[in-house]
């Protein structure tokens, strides 16, 4: 049984559906390719941080497949013994040449799927959203649903094991607030599933990859490529891209700081005074303070606090003209104790519980209402809120935070499954901002970023950001793993991604160090986007601007994400019009090289430069791989070869190398010249 259409093949022969020559699966009646079956799951949530159990009542191997063909389909009936079918496969192409593979289940008492792709066993897998703890996904299962990251992130920390004891937050590998059920292969071919229903994507067999998922979805889509580069290029053409940076985020760092209009002009001016570049202020506080005992907390009514921000409507145009942006802060959710709460209660816009009642949402000793997006009279007037409160009031750009904490039992407004909505939520946030800045005409001047995402919100959300990292060294949950991070959500379509320098999340004896910001802000002038954050608990933990060596550290680091410019905007336009995430994988440059498939703290920042951020403290040497290519030390000016390396890395020296062949070598050495040692 075969299909051609322009070439493009799908081949059923000998029990085996190929694509593109490549095997998506074999079957036969003692290898099933797919279980149907039914479970039973158990949800809670406390502060976004989920528990999540299923009972699997049946699971049932389809062992018989039946095929035939239709018009331009092959129709795979699988069941059990010969029964009547259970699932049915409908395989063809669509107008682009991809291969979709829908699914429908004959028997709607089930509502659990297990789907095995062919694998094999020197295979590599990279993708799922933004994934923290691993790159490279194979060995791993991966359980996909949107939650708080957690502190620590690794169950054998002592800093996890409080924050389970203490606060049920410790999280683990797989916790994520972009969980994304789209992998690529090594086989160079893309899977993507068209839902947000739970997913559990386990790569731990070597014969087979395992998808779960509660319910049958809609369809499963592959494309291939010849390259990596071509591959992530058809994965977006597909979901969609993010804009090019405005140009004013090439000005410098955005400063997060909070306290006032006075402070915040003040500690910036001394900054800039001491050579530091600047964009702009992040002030996160703009709406006000809440003080918990976790630490400094916002006020979300989302509306300009004028005692603490006095003539900021004044102040804003201001310091434009002095070159200075204002970025806010904003999520969806409102304080019962706001102005805004009563209106939007009055007018049903926030979700229910079942009775009829607002549902209320504990975020850690405050409760807020859940703006309804399936609701088109909630989404239009939130959407206005950021119209009027926010973008006339003359914010260039701001923080979209959350959109995680949908929890499972509300009723929304369309009356759709909140258990499938959960994973799509972020999504609907990010397109709430996006229509407000698109309606205003101003999409690509104003950017706005996000922690959480799903399907949809390459299109949707200009900037990605790594979330709440722990201000420590830890792999799972510090510096380093906002690396694996960037590259995993670079492999999943959003190429634009950063972190808050220094972290933010200290608790359980966790305070940030100047070493830790210090190095952080290295990494941060090798970025898309350069942005501090002061921390959930300021006065606890070093902050830049109180330290005179670390300013002219700060100040070093931010001339050079400047004088980068042209580089930076070259690879950030090329993530635009094709996808290529700025911060890369090595193999995406350097395929034949089977060393670089397995590392995950370093990044290719475009084609032409590496970079090896110092993620352990007190290092002043570091350990660098180098594929096989002409690398120029951008501190000493000195050649290398591939392979790998030991290189002088003290305070100030991130080990950055750069292409000898590179078409930007002269803006590569004039560094080297001002710069080197």
């Amino acid at each position: 049984m075969r299909i051609d259409k322009k070439n493009n093949s799908i081949v059923l022969e000998n029990n085996q559906l190929l694509y593109n020559n490549r095997i998506i699966f074999s079957y036969s009646d003692k290898k099933p390719i797919a279980f149907i079956g039914e479970g039973q799951e158990d949800v809670q949530m406390y502060r976004g941080n989920f528990k999540i159990e299923d009972y699997v009542v049946t699971r049932v191997p389809l062992c018989t497949v039946d095929a035939e063909k239709q018009d331009n389909a092959i129709v795979l009936k699988l069941s059990y013994n010969g029964q009547a079918p259970y699932l049915k496969i409908v395989v063809s192409f669509d107008e682009v040449g991809r291969m979709v593979l829908k699914m429908k289940g004959e028997e709607k008492s089930y509502n659990r799927l297990w789907l095995r792709l062919k694998a094999t066993p020197d295979e590599k897998v990279y993708g799922c959203g933004e994934q923290l703890s691993h790159f490279n996904l194979r060995g791993k299962n991966f359980p996909l649903w949107s939650s708080e990251p957690g502190v620590g992130r690794n169950k054998k920390t002592l800093t996890t094991f409080w924050a389970d004891v203490k606060d049920m937050a410790g999280g683990d590998y797989y916790h994520t607030n972009f969980p994304q059920p789209t992998f690529i292969s090594t086989e160079k071919y893309y899977c993507h599933t068209k839902g947000y229903a739970y997913a559990d994507f386990d790569f731990r067999n070597s014969d087979f990859h395992e998808l779960q998922y509660w319910n049958i979805p809609n369809s499963l889509i592959f494309d291939t490529a010849t390259s990596y580069i071509g591959l992530i290029g058809k994965l977006t053409d597909l979901l969609g891209r993010q804009p090019t940076l405005p140009k004013w985020t090439d000005e410098g760092a955005l400063l997060g700081i909070q306290g006032g209009t006075d402070y915040v002009y003040n500690i910036g001016k001394k900054l800039r005074d001491k050579g530091v570049k600047l964009a702009g202020f992040w002030c996160q506080d703009w709406e006000g303070i809440r003080n918990t005992s976790f630490g400094k907390r916002l006020f979300w009514n989302w509306e300009w606090n004028s005692e603490l921000y006095p003539d900021l409507d004044t102040k804003i145009d201001q310091w434009k003209k002095e070159g200075l942006r204002f970025m806010s802060y904003i999520n969806p959710y409102v304080a019962v104790d706001g102005a805004m709460y009563p209106e939007a209660d009055r007018n049903g816009y926030f979700a229910k519980n079942k009775k009829g009642e607002t549902y209320l949402v504990d975020f850690g000793e405050f409760y807020c209402g859940v703006v309804d997006f399936t609701n088109p009279e909630a989404f239009t007037w939130f959407k206005n809120i950021i119209k009027s409160n926010v973008i006339d009031f003359g914010c260039d750009g701001w923080m979209a935070d959350f959109g995680e904490y949908l929890p499972t039992d509300v009723v929304l407004y369309d009356g759709s499954d909140p258990m499938v909505r959960h994973n799509e939520w972020p999504m609907l946030w990010a397109k709430c901002n996006h229509d407000a800045i698109k309606e205003v005409g101003k999409w690509g001047e104003i950017v706005f970023f996000m922690r959480a995402g799903a399907a949809g919100s390459q299109k949707y959300c200009p900037l990605i950001w790594a979330g709440d990292q722990s201000v420590d060294w830890s792999l799972d949950d510090g510096l380093a793993s906002t690396i694996p991070a960037a590259l995993s959500v670079g492999m999943t379509g959003c190429g634009l991604s950063h972190s808050d320098i220094g972290g933010y999340t200290s608790l359980h004896g966790n305070k940030r160090t100047k070493e830790l910001f210090m190095r952080w802000a290295e990494m941060g002038a090798f970025l898309p986007f350069m942005r501090t954050h002061e921390g959930n608990r300021p006065a606890e933990n070093f902050q830049v601007f109180n330290d005179e060596e670390a300013i002219e550290h700060f100040a070093k680091h931010t001339t050079i994400f400047t004088e980068l410019t042209s580089y930076r905007r070259f690879i950030v336009e090329e993530n635009a019009k094709k996808g290529i995430p700025v911060q890369r994988p090595l193999f995406m440059h350097y395929e034949s090289d089977m060393v670089t498939y397995d590392i995950q703290y370093q990044y290719l920042f475009g084609p032409d430069v590496l970079v090896a951020p110092v993620h352990e403290e007190g290092k002043t040497e570091w350990e660098v791989y180098l594929p096989e290519d002409a690398w120029i030390h951008l501190w000493t000016g000195k050649e290398y070869k591939g392979g790998t390396h030991t290189v002088n890395a003290p305070i100030g020296q991130i080990p950055v190398f750069y292409r000898k062949e590179s078409n930007f070598r002269e803006l590569f050495e004039s560094l080297t010249i001002k710069y080197g040692v």
